[in-house]
């Protein structure tokens, strides 16, 4: 039986709060080997974990995260903002565990590589979040990162599916990408198959079910991204146990 795919909690996962440093916490607990968060950048530079631009502040209004500084973020925000130095620093106490960065904008790719270089920590953390374009631009002002091209799925749904699996393959080959970062309902055998054979792990996203675990797991993928992380390692368990 070929081996487990690895397990990637989504930020959020087990009912914390979204890129939160308690979400990070839970998933190293339970032992994912790879912890997901969102990726924004401040005005001064200042990389944290958002999934949106715009956040809520004390005041009732809505300030924009990358028209203000960390000072501003802070003084203003309603709920306090996590620096991703600060989970990368959990991160790295945890032997052999890996960050999947979601870059959120462009702006992000040139201080995600100074803070990994910073903290050499290049062999734990890899780029998602992106689509060709931004795969193309990670590749030039980054090429010691590692990182998935995030397929265009309008191409697989509006037109034929073995052509969109053949351009997502070649594309992330042009821009030097590891492999292929895909949502799980557009996994198929004949994805899987030609990913292999240009040896392009496949990694799928976002996994609710223990039998939709099992199942895509069975179908051949890397890894497996959930919020469930407790119902994805019992998976596991089971797995190895009948092996």
């Amino acid at each position: 039986m070929a081996q487990f795919p690895l397990i990637t909690a989504h930020t959020g996962c087990m009912g914390t709060p979204d890129n939160s440093l308690a979400s990070a916490q839970t998933a190293l607990s339970l032992g994912a080997d790879i912890i997901e968060d969102d990726i924004r950048v401040t005005r001064d530079g200042v990389l944290v974990l958002s999934h949106d631009d715009h956040v809520p502040c004390t005041d009732g209004q809505t300030g924009s995260l990358s028209s203000l500084t960390l000072q501003q973020l802070n003084d203003r925000a309603a709920e306090p903002v996590v620096l991703l130095e600060t989970v990368l620093q959990l991160l790295l106490s945890h032997p052999g565990k890996r960050m999947n960065l979601d870059l959120k904008t462009d702006a992000c790719i040139a201080p995600v590589a100074d803070l990994v270089h910073k903290l050499n920590a290049a062999e734990h953390v890899f780029l998602t979040g992106c689509p060709y374009s931004r795969a193309l631009q990670a590749a030039q002002q980054a090429p010691s990162l590692k990182k998935l091209l995030n397929i265009n799925t309008d191409r697989f749904l509006s037109g034929d599916y073995l052509s969109g699996v053949k351009q997502a393959c070649e594309e992330a080959a042009h821009a030097g990408c590891f492999g292929l970062n895909v949502p799980y309902q557009l996994i198929r055998p004949e994805l899987l198959e030609h990913a292999a054979d240009l040896e392009l792990p496949v990694y799928i996203w976002t996994v609710g079910t223990a039998r939709e675990m099992s199942e895509y797991a069975k179908m051949g993928v890397h890894s497996i991204t959930t919020r469930d992380v407790a119902t994805l390692m019992m998976v596991k368990q089971r797995w190895e146990e009948e092996l």
